[in-house]
């Protein structure tokens, strides 16, 4: 006891309670478990993308097509739009059955654990990746650039001395007019990342319980949303500003081409906790699989 407990109990003590309550214990457990809850959501929220990122380098490295995403938009990702949402997710309050839960494992429980990597490495950045990649492939297409044409292209298409580089309409493109289209198909690769990281961030809000049985109620979050689309919009949208960060000005259309994406990602994990709510308490295939 921290207030009636004599020094010498105290120092050879495990735990002190500051104010002799024991129901203080409880609310230490609980506190601890949100904390770790929140840890495990946010290294499941950085990894979407950053993953997400890396098959957009793989793809460039082993297609060579043009890069799908500059290095700048990568650390714009990282160090500006997904900074407030990932703060967030530390202000997220605890889930209806956290104090139910048993205690966990410290040796197998750990925050980085297989599941986590499956979800993050096999799923999330998987649509992520395939969202930026079909909002990339798709600026080209409708610029004349079909995906058959694409692919090893790339030692062409970066040639300052090719001037006359045909699409798949036998329509010949000058270096500069190439490079025109390669940063409006990165910028929208940019900006089909940053919608599938706001739904992300919002998966990312519960290891078990449902977002509509958790609510909205974090505006720390809410409003890291609305910060993470206006600051992709003034990077994008800003004259001279967007010019020295290689982006371009996209038609509002573009924005929608990930949103079926984003969508079937929200569905996705509904149905992914749904089947961890269903075998969590006897420890089934997919809360053995799935649970992170």
């Amino acid at each position: 006891m921290g207030i009636s407990g004599t020094e010498v109990s105290k120092e050879t003590a495990d735990l002190i309670l500051m104010d002799d309550n024991f129901a203080t214990i409880v609310t230490g457990v609980e506190e601890g478990r949100l904390i770790f809850d929140n840890l495990k959501k946010l290294i499941s929220y950085s990894l979407g993308d950053n993953c997400a990122e890396l098959y957009c380098v793989w793809v460039f490295i082993i297609l060579r097509v043009p890069l799908p995403l500059g290095t700048i938009a990568m650390l714009l990702i990282m160090l500006g739009t997904d900074v407030m949402p990932a703060i967030s997710i530390a202000h997220e309050t605890a889930e209806a059955d956290i104090m139910k839960l048993k205690p966990r494992d410290p040796k197998t429980q750990t925050l980085v654990t297989s599941q986590l990597m499956s979800y993050t490495y096999g799923q999330t950045s998987v649509m992520e990746f395939i969202a930026g990649m079909f909002s990339y492939f798709s600026v080209f297409a409708l610029n004349g650039w079909y995906p058959n044409t694409m692919v090893g292209i790339e030692t062409n298409w970066d040639s300052k001395a090719i001037n006359d580089l045909s699409d798949s309409y036998g329509q010949e493109w000058c270096y500069s007019s190439r490079q025109r289209l390669k940063i409006t198909a990165q910028t929208a690769s940019f900006v089909a990342i940053v919608i599938m990281q706001v739904v992300n961030v919002i998966c990312c809000k519960t290891r078990r319980m449902s977002v509509f049985q958790k609510g909205m109620d974090n505006w720390n979050m809410n409003l890291g949303i609305v910060f993470e689309i206006a600051l992709a919009c003034f990077f994008i949208y800003t004259p001279r500003i967007n010019h020295g960060l290689q982006f371009a000005g996209l038609p509002m259309t573009i924005w929608f081409l990930p949103v079926p994406f984003a969508l079937l990602l929200f569905v996705y994990d509904e149905m992914r906790r749904w089947a961890i709510r269903k075998s969590q308490w006897t420890k089934g295939w997919a809360f053995q699989e799935l649970y992170t």
